[in-house]
């Protein structure tokens, strides 16, 4: 098991409860720290944080507030070098067609392990 200091961190956004839950403990299970998130305003302020975070992993519909794509854009004002994954269930086709460098999307479902292994390959590109 790795040193928890050696662990990469995952903000994870998502205000759907039981994924949140199911992917921060598999992303657990895969060597990442996770900090949990159940919508944007709550994102923002852990971003402001000195809280070192390697990757920004947020839904793009979050309700009815900020979308995923807005809030990546503002977190990205606050730390311009973070990497980010975007997850849907509603994918279209012009979300995924140009994306800036740093930035994958995944579409719903996914399986833990094909995440993870795209947050490995996100990070080695950093």
């Amino acid at each position: 098991m790795p040193d928890a200091a050696d662990e990469p961190t995952i903000l994870l956004v998502e205000d759907e409860f039981l994924i949140r839950l199911s992917l921060s403990e598999a992303l657990k299970d895969y060597g990442f720290a996770v900090i949990e998130a159940d919508a944007a305003a709550d994102a923002m302020a852990i971003l402001r944080s000195d809280v070192p975070i390697a990757i920004l992993l947020t839904d793009i519909h979050l309700g009815k507030e900020v979308d995923g794509l807005d809030l990546a854009r503002a977190a990205r004002e606050i730390r311009p070098d973070l990497a980010v994954i975007y997850m849907t269930g509603r994918p279209r086709p012009e979300e995924f067609a140009r994306h800036p460098p740093r930035e994958i999307f995944i579409a719903k479902p996914f399986l833990p392990s094909e995440l993870a292994r795209l947050a490995r390959s996100l990070l080695a590109t950093g």
